[in-house]
């Protein structure tokens, strides 16, 4: 039977009323596929007109509220968190909208914010950062998801650029957020998610103790902000991507449907940090509009053990995760863990080795349907069920994108032909692309060239219409006129028992101009060996593995790559440090 503990006991209080009978999980046959998600799949297949007027918060979760009510969803939560210590949270939709509505009420009366302000949140993954963004749909207040990982550099940024009313974070941060407060002439109110109180700080357990859970949700139209996500900045410093209510909130269906393959009956566990847009992927809109169970496990630091342990013990039945998780996993061996529940697995990020692929599938038995995308976008391509999986390819576009690969002036290449990786914005924008770079025209217009939405990344098509990557349009080298994708070498070493993780960027050269310069994190067992003989067996097995004028000519061993905070490989640090930028 279902045990519902929570956190430090602290919301339980609001819920006593709430308690609904205990259920076992997946007691239901799986329902035939809801109206709700067959709605919206079909707005993104161009069949339905988008309406005027939609809120997730009230046009999806509180619908599936409603169903749940009447026994027309399967009896999984709605919500499920663990963390390392054994607290355990688990909430209905129904618990949802009570607890969100709260949130909402504490947004607008204690933190004094209206419709169309913005908010700061930078949290780990802990329950109050769904809640809190559940609240601001709910009062049209812009979102704005940050990492944990940020610097009180990163967040004065941020606060400035963004003219954010409130921050939300919790006592890790809050002494960055008040080194920088002087600077930051918009901010009203600081809100806390902490046990304890702090001058200056509103504290929101204190506050939910008081607050009423009566809201009415507000009317939002399709088109009306709803988050704002700051880019990686692998290209310059981070742009402010907005996206509408319907954007994020309806664009996922199709994905969610056939990509994620999602059902109300499935459990969903995404590994994704809060402040990366793949949370919002995938541990909220497209789990959620399919009415399937958000699963977060709430671990300090990435552990292949625990992955695996969680997997083993929790009924999570669609896993998605990093490539480099997946690296880090098939080298952990996994054939002493049973994933008795797993049905399907997904990838998303950056690209996946096809060897990485092959791998997990030896030892789970299960493939990896790897998907593209990016914060300005849904999901672009993906590898979608029922579909072959061509290993290393993103797969087809999905609905409703017209996926093409285009030279520098607009022109459509034909297939086989390495080009710009975009999506036709003419004669109609998808309405699940981004609104603007907030602030920034100039970059808005520049991201449209002719009739096409430029991803910056390289790709092919093949003849049958799959996408695959060659690289960010600013990491692929040109050495003595040919071209090479940094992926295609590190997958190849990757192949190397020798290699545990590999970046490869341009490096300068007298006659070549730029040759291949590959940095690799060696394997424990080859940390004692011979670098010279080692650098000369990886040049020969590139040479073997992918077209010989791709090897690595320059070889350097390191004991770590730098990463973004959402774990992707920064290939532009690398490569400054190469060039003396």
């Amino acid at each position: 039977f279902i045990m519902r503990t929570f956190i430090k006991s602290w919301i339980p209080q609001c819920l006593r009323t709430l308690r609904s009978p205990c259920r076992l999980f997946h007691e239901c046959n799986r329902l035939l596929t809801s109206q709700i998600i067959s709605y919206y799949d079909s707005i993104n297949q161009c069949k339905k007109e988008l309406p005027e007027y939609f809120n997730f918060a009230s046009d999806v979760l509180d619908e599936w509220s409603q169903l749940e009510k009447n026994g027309r969803r399967p009896a999984n939560p709605a919500f499920w968190w663990v963390n390392d210590e054994g607290e355990e949270v688990k909430w209905s939709f129904e618990e949802l909208g009570f607890l969100s509505r709260k949130a909402a009420n504490v947004l607008s009366e204690a933190c004094g914010l209206q419709r169309g302000d913005r908010v700061i949140a930078v949290l780990p993954r802990v329950p109050e950062w769904w809640l809190l963004n559940i609240a601001c749909i709910r009062t049209g207040i812009v979102f704005i998801p940050g990492t944990s990982q940020l610097t009180a550099k990163d967040i004065l940024y941020r606060l400035q650029a963004s003219q954010a009313k409130c921050i939300i974070t919790n006592d890790t941060l809050a002494p960055a957020v008040e080194s920088v407060m002087p600077d930051c002439q918009f901010l009203k109110s600081k809100l806390i998610v902490a046990k304890g109180s702090r001058d200056g700080w509103l504290n929101l357990k204190e506050l939910f103790a008081v607050t009423s859970a009566d809201h009415k949700c507000v009317k939002t139209r399709s088109q009306d902000p709803m988050l704002i996500y700051f880019t990686s900045g692998s290209t310059g410093s981070p742009k402010m991507v907005v996206q509408s209510h319907s954007s994020y909130g309806i664009g996922f269906a199709t994905s969610g449907r056939y990509w994620m393959n999602l059902t109300s009956s499935d459990i969903m566990w995404n590994t994704s940090d809060t402040g990366w847009v793949k949370a919002a992927w995938s541990s909220f809109f497209a789990p959620w509009i399919c009415g399937s169970c958000v699963f977060v496990h709430n671990m300090p630091q990435f552990k292949p053990a625990i992955i695996a342990e969680t997997l083993s013990r929790y009924p999570i039945t669609a896993f998605c995760s990093a490539p480099t998780a997946y690296r880090m996993l098939v080298r952990h061996d996994l054939s002493s863990y049973k994933f008795m529940s797993l049905k399907h697995c997904l990838s998303g990020g950056e690209p996946l080795n096809p060897e990485v692929m092959a791998k997990w599938k030896i030892q789970t038995g299960l493939d990896i349907y790897e998907g593209y995308g990016q914060t300005e976008t849904v999901t672009i391509c993906a590898n979608m069920k029922g579909m072959e999986i061509k290993p290393g390819s993103l797969g087809k576009a999905v609905p409703p994108y017209d996926v093409q690969i285009i030279d520098d002036h607009g022109a459509i290449l034909p297939a086989g032909k390495e080009g710009n990786i975009a999506v036709r914005v003419q004669p109609t924008r998808p309405f699940c692309l981004f609104s603007e770079y907030f602030d920034n025209p100039e970059k808005t217009a520049a991201s449209v060239c002719g009739n096409f939405y430029v991803t910056g990344d390289r790709g092919i098509m093949d003849e049958e219409g799959y996408v695959w990557f060659v690289g960010r349009a600013d990491d692929i080298i040109n050495s003595s006129g040919y071209r090479i994708g940094p992926f295609e070498v590190e997958s190849a070493l990757i192949q190397h028992p020798a290699v545990s993780e590999s970046a490869v960027v341009s490096s300068p050269d007298p006659i070549r101009g730029e040759v291949v310069k590959a940095f690799i994190v060696l394997a424990p067992a080859f940390v004692s060996h011979c670098p010279e003989k080692l650098t000369h067996e990886l040049q020969q097995h590139v040479k073997k593995v992918t077209a010989p004028y791709k090897y690595p000519r320059k070889v350097e061993f390191v004991q770590d790559l730098p990463k973004t905070a959402t774990g992707k490989i920064q290939r532009k640090v690398l490569r400054n440090k190469e060039w003396g930028r």
